[in-house]
């Protein structure tokens, strides 16, 4: 039985992983330290003889008994609301983690995976976004802990695959939705649907002609197996290339949840990005890979879980409102 190790693994992206990787026979450790995640996406694994979980910083020394054949680090702060307001632990899991689980890889000689972002790409001068270009980020801004963290996660996988010859890949990952996202974490679309739910008017940030491409997560799950399982070691996009702007996006989510709220205009936050659309020929013509679900299918399942949350939950982690000036759009 091959045995993988995920961070991040009570996270939303996280615990679809673990799914999928339970699902395909293998021996599955989760492993988080809790500061994002929560237990209770991973719960229903708990009973699952082939899961096991450890609450652990991957910023710490990582110790894992036996063979491990796949590491898949996606831990780290993925929202604007929680990583400007923990932005040294945002940059030492995507630096000192990495360093520990590129470590923990070289040992066991097991394949690795990051998850890298869309973020790398910053306020991007050029569209869509091929994994040729280098990007147009501010190292210094506000949002700069988390583009860094992921520019420097990609500059040391790639130091390890070149000088250590480890098998590495590396995800670009473009905006995911879908079941398990927290309601209020600042990103986009649970943030709409949260504002819908709560009865609040929907808040957009800027003018709404900034644009983005949404992928649905069973999705994204799927390419990023593929491109583990692959021998392409550079980075791959891996995202939705359907283009939609904040605000026609705004108007979609008040017909799907059919509420009556009026749409707010507030000033855009500091480099957020104007434009998001990924170039997925790579992920095509690499991996045969292209997205499947229709955003009006993975919006319907995605309001669904929501809608269906008990009542409390709509409030939780109110505290992290105090940062909604910066949660325009991730």
């Amino acid at each position: 039985m091959k045995r993988v190790l995920i961070t991040g693994a009570a996270g939303f992206l996280g615990s679809h992983l673990c799914e999928r990787f339970l699902k395909e026979g293998m021996y599955v450790i989760g492993m988080d330290n809790l500061i994002t995640g929560d237990m209770r996406n991973i719960e229903h694994l708990m009973p699952d003889p082939n899961f096991e979980f450890n609450h652990h910083d991957v910023t710490k020394f990582v110790h894992v008994p036996g063979e491990l054949d796949y590491i898949l680090h996606f831990a780290s702060p993925a929202s604007p609301i929680d990583y400007l307001k923990i932005p040294i632990q945002t940059l030492k899991v995507g630096a000192m983690g990495t360093h520990n689980l590129l470590g923990l890889a070289r040992v066991k000689k097991a394949r690795f995976i990051i998850a890298s972002t869309s973020e790398v790409y910053g306020d991007p001068l050029v569209h869509p976004q091929t994994e040729e270009y280098w990007g147009h980020v501010n190292p210094i801004g506000p949002r700069g802990c988390y583009d860094e963290a992921k520019r420097y996660q990609e500059a040391i996988t790639m130091a390890y695959h070149r000088y250590h010859e480890l098998e590495t890949r590396i995800v670009r990952i473009f905006n995911t939705y879908g079941p398990r996202m927290r309601l209020n974490d600042g990103r986009v679309l649970p943030a709409f649907i949260g504002q819908a739910l709560r009865g609040e008017d929907i808040t957009v940030f800027g003018d709404g002609s900034q644009t983005r491409s949404f992928c649905y997560v069973d999705d994204l799950v799927e390419g990023i197996f593929r491109l583990l399982m692959s021998d392409y070691s550079l980075p791959v996009n891996i995202g939705n290339p359907g283009e939609i702007t904040i605000g026609q996006f705004a108007e979609e989510i008040i017909k799907l949840t059919g509420t009556t709220q009026k749409v707010v205009y507030k000033p855009l936050p500091q480099d957020d990005p104007k434009q998001r659309q990924p170039d997925i020929t790579k992920a095509r013509e690499i991996l045969g890979w292209e997205p499947k679900v229709s955003r009006e299918e993975g919006l319907r399942i995605t309001y669904d879980y929501f809608r269906n949350l008990p009542t409390e939950r709509l409030y939780e982690e109110s505290n992290h409102r105090g940062f909604e000036g910066f949660s325009a759009t991730k």
